[in-house]
């Protein structure tokens, strides 16, 4: 074999072998590049609300309920949240919702689930002990429901309706120690399942003699005072 021949295939030898190693480079180039995430608030998000009249909203229209108003500031921060889905009602106990609850037989999974119950075990005179062990699980089936991200469960604590026009006849004092002490139970048992506890009670107490705090009925809240507990609520955001 002459020297050319030789020389023309080591050249062929070497270009093979570069354009194998750039064929290489390009491929794991494009395997590194980053693949670009959408922004979280372009993703449109799901809030479910639990509760009692003070999270139906009793006595007030409905753009001024609680989760309602709380939608509206999230999404005024860019969080992109749907219309709330609420199971609730005027009157509903820690059981009665349970019952309905899973009458719902919710499968769909929520970017947040808020949960405000007990006004009416209070006002019922009901157990202490059975609210604790209904409490439990409700906040279970809030974790289930926000597909077992804790993160995404409030529990927000019972206004006192002590301070309302409805119970000045009443013993204004002794309804007052009985939400506190149900208060207790909740914040207890929230935070041992380090969920975010929101407390709005110190707030409602606020409404003392301010008729523009009261709806209607004269027992419940008005949509400014449910402004001012989503205020509260919006602080963990």
């Amino acid at each position: 074999m002459t020297k050319i021949k030789i020389m023309l295939m080591l050249i062929l030898a070497i270009t093979s072998c570069n354009e194998k190693s750039n064929k290489n480079d390009f491929f794991e180039a494009e395997q590194e590049t980053p693949v670009e995430m959408e922004p979280e608030n372009n993703t449109t998000k799901n809030y479910l609300a639990l509760g009692d009249s003070y999270t139906i909203g009793q006595s007030v229209p409905e753009n001024d309920r609680f989760p309602v108003l709380l939608v509206n500031d999230l999404n005024a921060k860019d969080y992109n949240f749907n219309a709330p889905k609420i199971i609730a009602q005027t009157g509903w106990t820690t059981g009665e919702l349970k019952s309905a609850i899973l009458q719902e037989n919710i499968s769909e999974k929520y970017d947040l689930v808020t949960l405000l119950i007990g006004v009416n075990n209070q006002y019922r005179g009901n157990s202490i002990d059975v609210f604790r062990t209904e409490f439990i699980e409700l906040l279970n089936m809030a974790i289930s429901f926000a597909g077992n991200n804790r993160g995404n469960v409030i529990v927000v604590s019972i206004p006192d309706w002590a301070v309302s026009p409805y119970a000045e006849n009443r013993d204004r004092s002794k309804i007052s120690k009985e939400i506190d002490l149900f208060n207790t139970v909740k914040k207890e048992e929230t935070l041992k399942m380090n969920i975010k506890f929101v407390d709005i009670t110190p707030v409602s107490r606020q409404a003392l003699n301010k008729s523009q705090f009261f709806a209607s009925d004269g027992l419940h809240f008005s949509g400014e005072m449910h402004q001012l507990w989503v205020d509260e609520i919006m602080t963990l955001f």
